[in-house]
């Protein structure tokens, strides 16, 4: 099936990404959802040959499938406009529709700006909440991933002080449990391995530094475990990171954002993905923001939007095996 592709900020290099790698991948099966008059003019900026026609015909060589989705004003790179905000979020709503009316079979998107949507007086937090409320479900689970690492978190987008309060038995369960069931239906992986890190420094030391570990995270790992979820931890986060323990994990639960992700990012930044799990679609994005003093220039770098791509293909793949083999079952 085709992927979705969503540029993102049409002022950022999201455009400049996608014109870019289609000079070099095969993009037969991609749908970029944007303004053509965009995409042209981007890419006689960078200087780049392009053909685009419309998304229900076939791809050629050289040609890029589009869906139309007009601009509100027109768009210099580089330079913010929040009227374009409307835009954005069509693009958006186009793509999780047609992966929901399984026209599409993924989503990919690009980064988009939240500052400037939220200046247009539209309440958007990031591209994860988004997808969470037009999907209609009550939780998704953030992941990035990157050859030999991927990361959920417990918390996403909060302020440090708000993290302990949000670390309950029920939020740290639906996470696991939602992590657990992608790596075996989206990702292929039978009985996966998660390594848990601890909320405070050594993991609690016993409770001296912080009682999450045993009034929360233990008994809450006791439990599942004795469902059948292979969980190691909670471990200090300050040596989980680490090859004994990596090269026996198919995935590591961080308790926020910061706890897991600039491991995640120093150890592959530019090559790593961002997946949004328990959603009913696949959804993969970039692992970077907009970086609008490169849009224009074309010294963006590809690399996140192809392992988003190749990504976004392996789980589609995934998914159809894991459907394959439960029919057989049945």
């Amino acid at each position: 099936m085709d992927i979705a592709i969503t540029p993102g900020e049409p002022a950022g290099i999201g455009p400049d990404l996608v014109l870019q790698l289609a000079q070099s991948e095969d993009c037969s099966q991609w749908v970029v959802i944007a303004d053509p008059d965009l995409l042209r003019q981007r890419a006689n900026t960078l200087r780049l040959p392009i053909s685009l026609v419309d998304w229900q015909q076939p791809a050629s060589q050289g040609q890029l499938r589009v869906l139309p989705i007009s601009l509100s004003e027109p768009c210099r790179p580089g330079v913010l406009c929040p009227a374009n905000a409307r835009y954005v979020l069509k693009t958006l709503d186009t793509a999780i529709d047609g992966c929901l009316e399984q026209r599409f079979g993924a989503m990919v998107t690009c980064p988009v700006q939240k500052s400037v949507i939220n200046e247009e007086g539209i309440a958007f937090s990031g591209h994860t909440e988004y997808l969470q409320q037009r999907c209609g479900v009550d939780k998704v689970v953030m992941m990035l991933a990157t050859e030999g690492l991927r990361v959920t978190l417990a918390t996403t987008h909060l302020p440090l002080r708000e993290v302990p309060d949000a670390i309950s038995e029920a939020n740290l369960e639906q996470v696991l449990t939602i992590t657990q069931h992608s790596l075996v239906h989206q990702f292929g992986i039978p009985e996966p391995r998660i390594l848990v890190c601890g909320l405070n420094p050594h993991a609690g030391e016993s409770g001296h530094l912080g009682k999450e570990e045993l009034d929360i995270i233990i008994p809450l790992l006791d439990r599942l475990r004795k469902q059948g979820m292979d969980l190691v931890g909670p471990l200090p986060a300050d040596t989980l990171f680490t090859p004994k323990y990596l090269q026996q994990a198919d995935a590591v639960l961080a308790m926020y954002h910061d706890q897991g992700l600039p491991v995640l990012k120093h150890m592959g930044f530019g090559q790593a993905v961002n997946v949004t799990l328990g959603l009913p679609i696949i959804r993969t994005s970039v692992d970077h923001g907009t970086a609008l003093d490169l849009a224009g220039t074309g010294d963006a770098d590809t690399g996140s939007l192809l392992t988003a791509i190749n990504t976004a293909r392996a789980m589609m793949a995934s998914r159809i095996n894991s459907g394959a083999q439960q029919h057989g079952q049945g």
